[in-house]
């Protein structure tokens, strides 16, 4: 169980091993020192646990004290291999390669690589792979072969991102970034840096690293004032994390600040400190740095001292770059590019024998294709020949049903026609009736004044000629009905041929609204009515006929103020002024739509007859005063224009009819 929580507990709180030993650490849930985890170490009572503590004690000295650092990984890495953990060897092995690269070991540092490469490779896995190249990059970068050493931080980071890896790919940009700016490549450098700077809250102990490199940019920028500041802010956060390292190349940078500034008391502080702290920690490549630094500040005024540190950073880079490290290097490069020759040769030959299983495969499969399909061909055959047996069948069903239906239709129409047709001889019959027998009276009043006038009564005469004039009339007024019924067929029947235009729909309305009500006054002196308007005017212009919408709307106009001025059931105070005939006319845009309202307040349409208004001849109003045909012809209007007209009803309190048009 312990094993189990330490592991865990250890994957996520590794860079917390990177802290002086009097600070605290988290470790399996529990705060504990780097004391305590000595004391642990020795009660641990399996492998598994020592390989993890022992691994965190040598990362936490890696920037501290390389000797104490290589002492606790390279138990770490025996245990590890006695117990055959390929993954802890691989991570291992990456670690030591660190502390010897520190040192200047880099033959050695290589081939610890090349072989944890090569065991991350044979057991697949991607995150120590991902390790190996980034080590193996920042060798190359000590050996200044920054070429080589881009080639493979990108390869890391790739397979970082790929592997959603997001702190160790931050780490792969921030070595991106140092690598651009070591080649001059500042902007590129820059975009690196600013990638890994946004996941310092995770990688708070790399963040002297990007202080560090952020200033050597501002520094080739000449922006000396701003890497001042960087470099000092890098400095403080390393000796906060006890990182000699990373104090090591900040103090250099310090040094080469100052001597571009002309401020060499400054610089030799710095590089003083920066050779003293690379010292501590063996780190060859600082003391080659700060050596060199100290060497070039001290040859004019203390020959002596320039000489000492021109032969330390000498023998120090004799370590590094002789010809037996060089040699020894590149036969390990050798031998691990032949090595990668064979695994990409190894997997060429595996992918051409893919190739030809699934050329095998493939005709295999369209054998069995083409006898599937064989087989199909012969079923469809078959289907096809019954299918067009029952298609003739249907076919001539077909003919015999559109027979039937065509002789529905036309008995429909004819019935339709009789309906429409009695419908009209109904309407019309009543007017003639007048006619015929006004005619047959007045006759015989003619009949009956000409004895009157043989007889000399002409009072009499007289009397007879004004009821024979009183019948014309209304022969006449009969007459006249009986055209507006006709007149009103031939408008309902016709299917209009005028041109839509953009209306102003709030100004038609309004212009027929003073239209009916005027009309109504000139009819009729009494009538009296109150008219309300609400127009929408974010409407705009509508497409229509005007004249055939304009007919529509004085014709709901005149049935509204019909109706408004009706007696009503409901009772009323004195003082409620509802009683008052009252029409409002309104519009209003929702959506696509433009609706037109127009309400009253008279008694209502009772619900028995209300799906009866929009049918021809269909009427309320008493004999003489109306056709049936208004709201008819209104309807049939509406629905050439694409739109709809409906009614809302509540008896005792009125109708409204909204005209419902699309924009």
């Amino acid at each position: 169980m312990f094993k189990r929580c330490f592991y865990i507990t250890y994957l996520i709180f590794l860079p917390a091993f990177c802290l002086p030993q009097d600070k605290q650490l988290i470790v399996s849930g529990e705060t504990k020192t780097i004391a305590d985890l000595k004391q642990q170490l020795t009660v641990a009572n399996d492998d598994s646990s020592r390989i993890l503590i022992m691994e965190g004690l040598g990362f936490y000295y890696e920037a501290l004290n390389a000797d104490s650092s290589l002492k606790y990984t390279q138990a770490a890495l025996a245990y590890a291999r006695k117990r055959s953990r390929h993954g802890d060897e691989a991570r291992l092995m990456a670690g030591l390669s660190s502390v010897l690269r520190q040192q200047g070991k880099f033959a050695e540092a290589l081939d610890l690589l090349f072989k944890s490469l090569k065991i991350a490779q044979e057991n697949d896995l991607t995150r120590d792979i991902a390790r190996a190249y980034r080590r193996l990059g920042l060798v190359y970068y000590d050996l200044e072969n920054f070429p080589k050493a881009l080639a493979y931080f990108l390869q890391a980071v790739e397979m970082d991102e790929k592997s959603d890896n997001k702190n160790s790919a931050a780490i792969d940009h921030l070595f991106l970034g140092d690598a651009y700016e070591k080649m001059n490549k500042l902007d590129s450098a820059a975009f690196h840096i600013d990638i890994a700077f946004k996941q310092k809250d995770n990688l708070d102990l790399t963040e002297p690293d990007i202080k560090n490199i952020y200033g050597n940019i501002q520094v080739k920028k000449e922006n000396y004032d701003q890497a001042l500041l960087l470099y000092k802010e890098g400095l403080r956060l390393a000796q906060k994390y006890d990182d000699l390292v990373a104090s090591t190349k900040i103090c250099a940078g310090l040094a080469v600040l100052f001597i571009k500034t002309n401020k060499r008391d400054s610089a030799i502080f710095y590089a003083l400190k920066g050779f003293k702290f690379g010292q501590d920690v063996s780190f060859q490549k600082g003391i080659i740095l700060t050596g060199g630094l100290l060497s070039e500040l001290y040859d004019s005024v203390q020959p002596v001292e320039a000489l000492k540190y021109f032969r330390i950073a000498a023998n120090a880079k004799d370590s590094l770059f002789g010809m037996n490290n060089i040699q020894t290097i590149q036969d390990l490069v050798a031998k691990e590019e032949a090595r990668q020759k064979e695994l990409e040769d190894a997997r060429i030959s595996y992918r051409n024998k893919l190739k030809t299983y699934g050329l095998v495969t493939g005709l295999a499969a369209l054998l069995i294709i083409a006898f599937i399909l064989y087989r199909n061909n012969r079923h469809k055959h078959k289907a096809n020949v019954l299918l067009h047996q029952q298609k003739e069948k249907i076919e001539a069903t077909l003919n015999e049903l559109k027979s039937t239906q065509s002789q529905l239709i036309q008995s429909e129409k004819m019935a339709s026609l009789g309906e429409l047709t009695a419908g009209i001889a109904h309407e019309i019959q009543n007017p003639l009736n007048f006619v015929n027998n006004f005619s047959e009276v007045s006759t015989e009043l003619v009949d009956e004044m000409n004895e009157e006038i043989n007889k000399g009564n002409l009072d009499d005469a007289k009397e007879i000629a004004n009821d024979l004039k009183q019948n014309l009339e209304k022969i006449n007024h009969h007459g006249k009905r009986a055209g507006d019924i006709v007149k009103g067929m031939l408008q309902h029947s016709s299917s209009g041929n005028g041109k839509k235009e953009p209306t102003d729909i709030n100004k038609l309305a309004d212009e027929y609204l003073r239209l009916a009500y005027h009309g109504l006054r000139a009819k009729d002196k009494s009538f009296n009515a109150t008219m309300k308007t609400d127009f929408d005017e974010s409407i705009g212009t509508v497409n229509v006929i005007p004249q055939d919408i304009g007919r529509v709307v004085l014709n709901l106009i005149n049935n509204a103020f019909y109706a408004a001025s009706l007696p009503s059931e409901r009772e009323f105070s004195d003082s409620d002024k509802s009683n008052v005939p009252t029409v409002w006319v309104s519009t209003k845009k929702v959506g696509d739509k433009v609706l037109v309202c127009v309400k009253d307040n008279g008694p209502g349409i009772p619900q028995k007859i209300l799906d009866k208004i929009f049918q021809p001849f269909f009427t309320t109003k008493p004999t003489g005063q109306g056709t049936g045909l208004g709201l008819s012809l209104s309807y049939d209007i509406v629905k050439a224009h694409g739109g709809e007209l409906k009614v809302e009803t509540k008896e005792g309190e009125g109708s409204e009819f909204i005209i419902q048009l699309p924009l």
